[in-house]
This record gives C-alpha cells, sequence and structure tokens, in this order.
C-alpha cells in the first residue's frame, strides 16, 4: 500500500497514490497509516482522490485507522471520487467523517 505524507499548515497530509483499498491491502493500509499517525500533527486528512475503488474491507481499514489514533487526534477524508463518496453514502460513513472536496482547500503548501 503506497501512502504519502506531508505536513503542513497543522495538517499530517495522506495521500493514497493507489487507485484500490480493498481485501488485498487493508492490513497494509492500516499499518502504515498506524506508523504515518504516530508523530506529527494531531489533524490527519487523507487524501482519496486517487482512489477509484473501495471495498467493506477498504472502508473497514479507513475507520479501524480512525479509530487506532490516540486522543485528541482527527482524521479528515478528502478528495472522494464519485464511486468512493458512493460507498461512503450507502454505509453511512458520511455522518463519522468530515469529508472535504479536496486536500488544497486545508493544505495549500504542504511542506516535509
Amino acid at each position: 500500500m503506497n501512502l504519502h505524507s506531508t505536513h503542513g499548515n497543522g495538517i499530517n497530509l495522506i495521500t493514497v497514490t493507489d487507485t484500490r483499498i480493498d481485501s488485498s491491502v487493508a492490513i497494509s493500509f492500516k499499518d502504515t497509516m498506524r506508523t504515518l499517525t504516530e508523530q506529527g500533527p494531531d489533524h490527519i486528512l487523507l487524501d482519496l482522490s486517487n482512489v477509484a475503488f473501495i471495498d467493506s474491507s477498504g472502508l473497514g481499514a479507513i475507520v479501524a485507522s480512525m479509530k487506532q489514533l490516540g486522543r485528541g487526534k482527527q482524521l479528515d477524508l478528502a478528495g472522494l471520487t464519485p464511486d468512493v463518496a458512493k460507498v461512503f453514502r450507502l454505509t453511512r460513513m458520511e455522518t463519522v467523517f468530515n469529508i472535504h472536496k479536496n486536500a488544497a482547500s486545508l493544505v495549500p503548501r504542504p511542506v516535509s
């Protein structure tokens, strides 16, 4: 699972560079998210703009990543493609996460 992390504007921006989050990468996704969120800003923004497909395992991995964050940390989502947004609506997960249109509106100039 390829995730890229940058910090800027008080936000840890994690970009999913893969096009799928499914059962074949769910465990790797959770492990990588844990590593990338252990340190750095308490506000985490997960950019899903490259993700064209997500299944129930992928959705579960995102929820598990939110739950494994320490106290005071927040996970928001950004850049949901239409098919991914549909999964979030159908499962009512849009009520669990703050979802932003895109990451650039919150992190205009990320720095490493």
